[in-house]
């Protein structure tokens, strides 16, 4: 009986890639690896796996990005063979698989693929991969490429890998897929018919996106280019809307029109995939996520209307979220949808934006491994035993900052160590086959709420079920009903129960038992959490860094990462709850709270069992409206559960607090009593005109040096009256100099002595020193007293007999000669019994009346 491969090979379909067959095959005998350049629709997967398993005489396994596309492209090989799936031809996707011995070709996701490496890195059974579709830059698919490029380097040389392409970013695969020499590249040219482009912008003020997402508006917009294209173009129209949410829409915005309205994304069952992909007997308009852009044949398409819109991944690790976002398609994506239009006779694209628009589209869709979450793609190398992923040749480095996030999470979850390396803990997780977040909810939550809830709610996440008003209970209770969607959640939960240990290995499972969970409040009466609780549970297991409890007085809550939160308006299910455990929330742009998008109910007991790691007790000491506050808390992460006084807290956060208070409040806090402020202007004055080693005391420079000045002081104080006896001036005297300190009354005295002998205050003003005294207390004093080793002259207030200023002056043998006699003559007769001497240089000084003898003052 002849080879089904080779009597297919010896009469190949018309596919452009039929004539490069040879080439690849001839590349990859010859050098052990090939990549192939090919644009959509050119038959590389219906043709190149069976050349390349007649070639080796072995099994091929197959690569696609999506389950959906690997079961119709071995749906597709096996009827040109004229088999049932199964036979040569077979696919393994989770959680189902049609193989039989005799299988050659293997269309696997590379999920799969990846699973099988880490659990046996040699591939036995295994005679070449072929990587499909790797110009999407699928996270899962670099890594893959990566560790078959170690795996050949050393451990099967003998196992042949060829990368299939659809951009000119070729080379770029074919230098790190060859090793020391750059794979061969095999180029063949597409045949695709003409396709005509139709620019259908929406009207003035419909915007596409939103805070929220896609606006109706702009859905309503598409669904009136799609009616035009029924109109305009013959044959099946294919529209490209960014996720099931839009499909959704749109395919209920489309009822009535003339043909079969079919929706195409990844959660739908096989039967409704399978009605997507087949013509059928009336006009069709499929509706598709991106999941049709490359990876898929949809017959019969002579028309492609496109949103312009796509899901990416996006992190924000400071705010603790990650998720998909939509964006802007690029400028390849669209040109590769387009393409669909024109596979089987020329065709039209309807663009649903500008030619202008399109201008300013980003050349290429950014790689996952720049803008994803890295934590399970970081458990993966752990497991590899590359655990910073140095050594393996990836496409290009991780970000720096999202594989600390990364690793700090696994850490978290026990699933690496300290040095990065896998745990037993972190293996069992990733033989989960889920993300590390929910496999940990799996293996913690299955001794908690039971290993079927465990499994059940974990497999509502993994299919990013659809919460009617964001309740989660509710969407399970509907999953369990039936239904098209509940058959593959039961029949992933069932994988997910299989994949579980019988017995915990992770050694951190009993950290999160619930200590006696029959006496919970939300038990049932057989001991039992209620499923309200348990979905909560587990969610918090899974996202313990969304643990989310209302705001005092309001209805925002405050997520234990220290973000804020609020369920969307309308969806109010939940809204008001006290805790609540938050499965999904995007980044809120252009608001300060991230949206709440599902969630479960919870409350204190329950979130702390789910993260004890962020359950915190800590003694804090802060300034407040001018005093010293001390508390001690108990925290859950950045959610404050409960706060005592603390009455003689410790030194050292009294110090910092006092240091961070005066810091806030400036130094006016202290008491400055009038010795110290005349210290510190003596002090400014002698730093400002000498300069060193004179200290400088300004405020940045006494802040700057708190502990040398007030240190002592500062360690006894216990609350906010201590800091009222700080001795500021014995603080100010250790900052002074020693042995200059001895001269600090000399060059910047205190008082002054007069000619009349008294002893007068020196005020040492901001910009000079200030001697204020009676005009007849200095008869005879010739020159200005100076200060500063005689380098600042002090500004004399010359008195009146009432105390009020006659003249100010720096220089008194200049006042004496031009200002004196004016001032004699205005007050002598206010003031007749006091003197007024017409030559006071030679007068004899007088603190008060001068009644008799003297120099005469007429």
């Amino acid at each position: 009986m002849p080879d089904p491969l080779e009597r297919l090979l010896a009469h190949p379909p018309d596919l452009p890639v039929a004539a490069g067959l040879a080439a690849v095959t001839d590349a990859v005998r010859d050098h052990g690896t090939a990549v192939l350049l090919a644009p959509p629709g050119t038959g590389k997967t219906t043709l190149v796996p069976p050349a390349l398993a007649a070639d080796v005489g072995g099994r091929v396994v197959v690569t696609q990005p999506r389950r959906i596309a690997a079961r119709a492209a071995a749906a597709r090989l096996a009827h040109l063979l004229g088999e049932p799936v199964g036979r040569t031809v077979g696919y393994t996707v989770r959680g189902e698989q049609r193989l039989s011995a005799g299988t050659r070709v293997e269309m696997v996701t590379t999920g799969v693929l990846l699973r099988r490496l880490q659990r046996d890195a040699e591939l036995r059974g295994t005679d070449a991969v072929v990587l499909d579709e790797v110009h999407e830059r699928h996270l899962d698919a670099d890594l893959t490429l990566a560790l078959l490029v170690d795996v050949r380097a050393n451990l099967r040389e003998d196992l042949r890998v060829v990368a299939m392409s659809a951009t000119v970013q070729a080379e770029r695969t074919a230098a790190v897929l060859g090793g020391a020499a750059p794979s061969p590249v095999v180029s063949v040219p597409g045949a695709l018919h003409p396709v005509h482009e139709v620019w259908c912008p929406a009207p003035r003020g419909v915007q596409p996106l939103d805070p929220r997402g896609v606006t109706p508006a702009f859905l309503d917009h598409v669904a009136a280019c799609v009616r035009r294209a029924l109109d305009d173009a013959a044959g099946d129209v294919l529209v490209f809307v960014p996720g099931a949410g839009e499909v959704t829409g749109l395919v209920r915005r489309l009822a009535g029109v003339d043909a079969d309205v079919r929706p195409l994304h990844g959660r739908l069952s096989h039967r409704e995939q399978d009605l997507a992909l087949t013509a059928g007997p009336r006009r069709r308009v499929v509706v598709s996520t991106s999941v049709a852009e490359s990876s898929l044949t949809v017959p019969g398409v002579r028309a492609v209307v496109d949103a312009g819109l796509a899901r990416e991944p996006r992190t924000d690790h400071r705010r603790g979220l990650a998720g998909l976002v939509t964006v802007r398609v690029s400028r390849s994506g669209a040109v590769q949808r387009a393409g669909r239009a024109g596979r089987e006779a020329p065709g039209t694209v309807y663009r649903c934006w500008s030619e202008s628009d399109h201008a300013r589209l980003s050349p290429h869709p950014l790689p996952e491994i720049a803008t994803a979450d890295l934590t399970a793609f970081a458990l993966e190398l752990a497991c590899w035993g590359s655990p910073d992923g140095a050594d393996l040749a990836l496409l290009e480095p991780p970000p720096a900052p999202a594989m600390t996030a990364a690793r700090t999470t696994l850490r978290a979850l026990a699933a690496v160590d300290e040095s990065g390396s896998v745990t037993a803990r972190g293996r069992v997780m990733a033989g989960i086959g889920a993300d590390p977040h929910l496999a940990r909810a799996l293996v913690d939550g299955a001794p908690l709420v039971g290993a079927r809830r465990a499994a059940e709610v974990v497999a509502m996440l993994d299919a990013d079920v659809r919460a009617p008003g964001g309740d989660l209970v509710a969407a399970l209770r509907g999953l369990r009903r039936g239904g098209e969607e509940a058959r593959e959640w039961s029949r992933t939960a069932g994988r997910l129960l299989d994949a579980l240990p019988t017995t915990t290995t992770a050694p951190a499972a009993a950290e999160h038992r619930h200590p006696a969970a029959h006496r919970h409040p939300g038990a049932d009466p057989g001991g039992r959490l209620t499923d309200d609780l348990a979905v909560g549970l587990v969610v918090a297991l899974a996202h313990p860094e969304r643990i989310a409890r209302r705001r005092p007085g309001g209805t925002t809550y405050l997520m234990t990462s220290g973000t804020g939160a609020a369920f969307a308006p309308g969806e109010a299910a939940l809204a008001g709850l006290p805790w609540v455990a938050v499965a999904d929330a995007d980044r809120g742009a252009g608001r300060s709270d991230a949206t709440i998008r599902s969630a479960a109910p919870l409350d204190e007991a329950l979130a702390r069992d789910a993260a004890p790691s962020l359950l915190r007790e800590r003694s804090t000491v802060t300034w407040v409206d001018g005093r010293v506050e001390a508390r001690r808390t108990t925290s859950l992460g950045a959610i404050e559960l409960a706060a005592e006084t603390v009455a003689r807290p410790p030194a050292h956060l009294v110090v910092d607090a006092v240091r961070q208070g005066l810091a806030q409040d400036g130094l006016a806090a202290l008491p400055w009593t009038a010795s110290a402020v005349a210290l510190r202007r003596r002090l400014d004055l002698l730093h400002r005109v000498l300069g060193g080693p004179w200290p400088d005391v300004g405020d940045d420079a006494l802040l700057a040096g708190l502990d040398l000045w007030l240190g002592p002081d500062l360690a006894r104080i216990r609350r906010s009256a201590d800091l009222a006896r700080v001795d500021v001036v014995a603080g100010l005297r250790r900052l002074l100099p020693w042995p200059a300190a001895a001269r600090l009354d000399e060059l910047a005295p205190e008082r002054v002595t007069v000619p009349s002998g008294s002893s007068i205050r020196l005020d040492y003003e901001p910009d000079q020193p200030v001697l204020a005294v009676r005009l007849q207390e200095v008869f005879g004093w010739r020159r200005t007293p100076r200060v500063a080793d005689g380098r600042v002259p002090v500004l004399l207030h010359l008195l009146s007999p009432a105390g009020r200023p006659a003249a100010v002056t720096a220089d008194l043998e200049s006042f004496w000669t031009t200002g004196y006699p004016q001032v004699r003559a205005e007050l002598r007769g206010r003031y007749p019994k006091h003197s007024w001497p017409q030559d006071p240089l030679t007068a004899v000084p007088a603190r008060g009346v001068r009644r008799t003898g003297g120099t005469s003052s007429t």
